[in-house]
């Protein structure tokens, strides 16, 4: 119905969005990590922040992965009431996404991505703004329903 087709390119525009901020999240603490040193070494040579950042880039490249196939998939013309699942599933992993480098980047930036100054700021900043970014065009957990109930929808004519 009238959720499922009215909010598709909501949730599309919001799931790009959040693929731009994480990988924000992503280039900074990148950055951050290939210059701050931390007992004399720096933080990229440990392999916990490595392991997170290789995290980060593995969610975010699924990310825009499937926004790429949405893409595709509105621009072949596949109509909008075909499409309710899979975005709503789409803003899902954009949130979940956005969540995970905003959270990681902060830890990679220590006390300086908690604070609104200085080098984390951008961090501090992008951490702040994620449950902007998941709250509007539908809430995580109401928009899983969503796609389930489409799904169970299909099964039951199968």
């Amino acid at each position: 119905g009238y959720i499922m087709v009215n909010f598709n390119h909501e949730r599309f525009v919001i799931a790009i969005g959040s693929c731009r901020s994480s990988r924000l999240c992503y280039q900074e603490a990148f950055h951050e990590s290939m210059t701050r040193k931390v007992f004399g070494r720096k933080l990229i040579e440990n392999g916990v922040i490595r392991w997170k950042l290789a995290e980060m880039a593995r969610q975010i490249e699924a990310l825009q992965d499937n926004i790429e196939r949405i893409a595709f998939q509105f621009s072949s013309g596949v109509p909008d009431s075909a499409l309710g699942s899979q975005c709503a599933l789409l803003k899902v992993q954009a949130s979940k996404t956005f969540e995970y480098c905003a959270r990681e980047a902060v830890q990679v930036f220590g006390g300086s991505g908690i604070v609104k100054e200085g080098r984390g700021k951008l961090v501090e900043r992008l951490y702040r703004e994620v449950r902007g970014v998941a709250i509007p065009g539908g809430s995580e957990e109401i928009l899983l329903d969503l796609a389930i109930r489409t799904a169970v929808r299909k099964a039951a004519k199968l």
